[in-house]
């Protein structure tokens, strides 16, 4: 499924993904679209946005485990795959403990018990990725799936982490951008959205492991974090960083283009498409 998924993919909230936002995804010439939110269920919203396509892959990004059983989910993986073999890509994770609360214990564990029960409903590791970003569960998401799909992550962490799950697997981070040219307008923009993760300890643990310092990570973030973690400027600004990560070692990068709150993110999808397109056709 490596090659299927191109080089960039468009990651999006499940509450705010729509058939008619995939179908533009699609047009637009991106090669994957990754659904956040914790999709999970029946995950009839997957099936949904692969209805309205006729060739993009769709992920998870992630079914969180502490949510759903792994049965169901295998479940409704079997009932997508013969829909539309090939098309669905399962990815799961463990979250983090603040969300979860007096529950979330031994998470790895946890997560390699789920692997174990996907591969007992015979869901293929071909067909499953792993949220990582911590040496460990990258090395198990090597081991045991497809590959990996780090969260909140720079084009450093995306060098370690292919130095940890090697060649031949699958890694396709998150990267958040915001197209505007005017700083202190696009951090006003991606700081909010920034700040969420940076009283989480996965991340924070991962932050600090690529230099940042606990000044950056204080309050709602410095300057410094907030223009890594959702880069702004023009559209070739952004798609520099995306390529950045795929000098990095990624395979595939998921954008996730943030707007003030109620403003669709399709001309900013397509005026980044432009730039992406033109300088790599193949998808």
């Amino acid at each position: 499924m490596f090659e299927e998924l191109g080089k960039y993919g468009v990651w999006r909230p499940d509450r705010t993904t729509t058939p008619q936002f995939a179908a533009t995804v699609e047009k637009l010439g991106y090669g994957a679209l990754w659904i956040g939110g914790s999709p999970g269920g029946d995950l009839q919203l997957i099936e949904d946005l692969l209805d309205a396509t006729e060739t993009l892959p769709v992920a998870t990004g992630i079914t969180n485990i502490w949510k759903d059983d792994a049965k169901p989910i295998a479940a409704a993986w079997h009932r997508i795959e013969a829909r539309h073999p090939g098309r669905f890509l399962l990815g799961i994770g463990v979250g983090h403990p603040e969300a979860i609360g007096k529950d979330y214990s031994k998470p790895y564990q946890a997560l390699v018990d789920y692997l174990d029960a996907l591969d007992a409903e015979g869901v293929p590791a071909s067909s499953r990725v792993v949220a990582a970003l911590g040496p460990k569960v990258l090395k198990l998401a090597a081991e045991r799936s497809l590959g990996a799909h780090p969260y909140l992550t720079t084009p450093e962490h995306t060098r370690r982490a292919r130095d940890i799950v090697g060649a031949g697997v699958l890694l396709a981070p998150e990267q958040k951008a915001v197209l505007k040219t005017d700083p202190a307008e696009a951090r006003s923009i991606g700081r909010p959205v920034v700040k969420h993760y940076l009283g989480l300890v996965n991340y924070t643990n991962m932050l600090r492991s690529v230099g940042f310092t606990d000044e950056d990570l204080a309050g709602e973030g410095s300057d410094r974090l907030i223009d890594a973690l959702a880069v702004h400027g023009t559209a070739a600004d952004v798609a520099a960083v995306l390529n950045a990560h795929l000098d990095a070692g990624a395979d595939h990068v998921c954008v996730q283009v943030l707007t003030p709150s109620g403003v669709d993110p399709v001309p900013d999808l397509t005026a980044l498409a432009q730039v992406l397109f033109a300088q790599a056709p193949s998808t």
